[in-house]
């Protein structure tokens, strides 16, 4: 999508700097995907805690074959500016592995943490595995790694037939040359946490509780996304706070093809409430070129969106009741399903603070979640022939995203959705929907 503002910067993987894998000590604790949504903790090095290694793991580390661990840090003290780098590099990462001679591995997600939790701490990466241990792999990976100091730290695993493993990192010396760095540690199983190592970090990545959080990110990207300068400018001509008016505010949600454009205005018309949609008009123009960037990028871009949309709720419930389609709840849930790596059972468990409402955005009187059947949902999607964005398609292709988001929802609070049955006709929904709403406001 061209800009009006000019164009964008390009993204090179060597030129994304700030992210310097030797200006801190590499984590010790290690979280992988492993098929089926599950995930494996493992530790390295000298405070393992000396427990036998999981033997899904063994068999993804060792032989036969050879594994590689890529983990993008963050630049200590760098901030936001620091983690929008991670984020960018960590992205250009995972298109440089899907590409030839690359592709032909096999590619997990892979999250490095401190034993001690917390947030701030958590390196996002991969785990790259070539079956049949080709000595081209690891050339393709100097190559990629070469080209962008101070980038991804590379680590590399070697096994026995007991399932022993073993990792060794590497270090480019003088810009010419590969050596590996320290002895070889050993890989062993670690405790699972209490919680995701990625919770911690979610309100400054992807859920932010107020606009500034946000709006930082924003201002981040300035210099290579000039759109986000102009986004900011609306943004700052927001008052701090806004208050609704006295008539009802309903925001309806729900995955994509559950009817909420036809609910939403068919509500509209019904009750003589203004519609209004997240994100607005004024900036949906650069939607596209959002939904490119990272998680953190993209939740930055939806959540300002979110607030310029409750200046309008604002004005407009002085005069009538509002309908919006999509509000904050649909920017929360999945930023939260997209940094969750696994399964269900790794979700922030119900009533944790993540899924409270932002303290500074105007809430909405009732939110309605619509929900139907998964095989209803791609009926109607394969119906409308509509362009998707990049997290609608990952819906369709990934069960346990779906699950995830709709989890998420369900688990929100101050205000929580109200679920309903979207699956029935057009008319009987829009019964239920306005039986709800009168229940709530009569």
């Amino acid at each position: 999508m061209a800009s009006a503002l000019g164009p964008r910067a390009p993204l090179p993987l060597a030129r994304l700097r700030g992210a310097r894998a030797l200006a801190m000590a590499p984590p010790r604790r290690f979280a992988l995907e492993l098929p089926g949504c599950g995930l494996a903790h493992f530790a390295v090095g000298g405070d393992a805690p000396g427990a036998r290694l999981d033997p899904r793991v063994a068999a993804l580390l060792g032989p036969p074959g050879r594994s590689y661990s890529l983990c993008v840090p963050e630049a200590p003290g760098g901030g936001c500016a620091a983690r929008v780098r991670a984020a960018r590099l960590h992205q250009r990462l995972l298109h440089q592995l899907r590409r030839d001679p690359l592709r032909r591995c096999q590619l997990r997600r892979l999250l490095c943490y401190g034993p001690g939790g917390g947030a701030g701490g958590v390196q996002r990466g991969f785990l790259l595995r070539d079956p049949g241990d080709s000595p081209d792999t690891r050339r393709a990976l100097f190559s990629l790694l070469g080209d962008a100091p101070g980038g991804p730290r590379l680590g590399e695993f070697v096994g026995d037939a007991r399932q022993q493993v073993w990792q060794s990192l590497w270090e480019l010396r003088d810009g010419a040359e590969w050596r590996q760095v320290g002895p070889r540690e050993r890989v062993l199983a670690a405790p699972e946490p209490a919680l995701h190592p990625v919770v911690p970090d979610l309100p400054s990545s992807g859920v932010f509780p107020h606009r500034e959080a946000a709006r930082a990110v924003l201002e981040a990207c300035i210099p290579f996304i000039p759109e986000a300068q102009a986004v900011l400018d609306l943004v700052d001509q927001l008052p701090e706070q806004v208050h609704k008016g006295k008539f009802p505010v309903i925001a309806v949600e729900g995955l994509d093809a559950t009817g909420k454009t036809t609910v939403t205005q068919s509500v509209s018309d019904t009750l003589g409430a203004v519609l209004l949609k997240s994100p607005p008009a004024c900036i949906s123009q650069w939607r596209k070129i959002f939904d490119d960037e990272p998680t953190i990028i993209r939740r930055a871009f939806y959540s300002l969106g979110n607030y310029i949309v409750a200046s309008e709720i604002a004005k407009e419930s002085t005069k009538s009741p509002v309908i919006i389609d999509r509000y904050w709840h649909s920017t929360a849930t999945y930023a939260i399903a997209t940094e969750v790596t696994g399964g269900l059972q790794y979700l922030p468990p119900a009533h944790h603070p993540i899924y409270q409402w932002p303290r500074d955005l105007l809430r909405p009187d009732l939110v309605l979640l619509l929900t139907v059947s998964p095989k209803k949902r791609m009926q109607r999607i394969e119906g409308r022939g509509v362009e998707r964005t990049r997290e609608e398609a990952e819906l369709e292709a990934d069960s346990m995203f779906r699950q995830k988001v709709e989890v998420s929802y369900q688990r929100m609070e101050n205000p929580a959705c109200h679920v309903v049955d979207a699956s029935p006709s057009r008319e009987k929904v829009l019964q239920t929907v306005l039986g709800i709403i009168q229940n709530n406001f009569s």
